[in-house]
């Protein structure tokens, strides 16, 4: 398997494989949405190829972090998915690292996203709001599914509310 950045040729097998992973369309019109969007970040869409196929899928782009009249653009991650039958074997945890490495390498101070903390603290993941970093979570999501991966640009003194693009809005389910 190998992990690298997707190609315009990539797209349909990934709408596939995120749609798959997620069991609901939501995620694959998320990801739609994000390649249309200014908040695209090229080079930050990954795939995880085995042989021919695409097994898995992880995005970055553009949120932003607000303070008042501050805003800054943070790196997000969302969705992370691999295809069902290719679960716990790896390909997530590849994919979080290649793209985490990525962003280190741009000078992403820290990567945020929404998820289940058992799964993503094993990447360096913690929760955000100790941290000074606050987001507003689904209903179904528990507090700490608001989380950060601090990377080596991290600066402690940068504090405030994630705000999501549009793109997030009013996904199907």
């Amino acid at each position: 398997m190998i992990v690298r950045p997707e190609t315009d040729d990539d797209r349909p097998a990934i709408y596939a494989v995120v749609e798959a992973a997620f069991g609901q369309p939501g995620e694959a019109v998320l990801v739609e949405r994000l390649w249309a969007s200014p908040c695209y970040r090229p080079g930050l869409s990954l795939v995880a190829v085995d042989g021919d196929e695409i097994v898995g899928h992880v995005m970055v782009t553009t949120a932003w972090l607000e303070d008042g009249d501050w805003r800054q653009d943070i790196a997000s991650l969302a969705p992370l998915a691999v295809r069902p039958d290719r679960q716990r074997s790896g390909v997530g945890t590849a994919l979080l690292h290649a793209v985490l490495a990525v962003c280190d390498d741009r000078g992403e101070p820290f990567v945020v996203l929404q998820g289940n903390p058992r799964y993503y603290e094993r990447v360096g993941f913690e929760p955000c709001y100790p941290l000074g970093i606050t987001m507003d979570l689904p209903d179904w999501a528990p507090k700490e599914a608001a989380q950060m991966r601090r990377l080596s640009a991290y600066d402690g003194s940068i504090k405030g509310s994630v705000v999501y693009p549009a793109a997030f809005d009013d996904l199907p389910e």
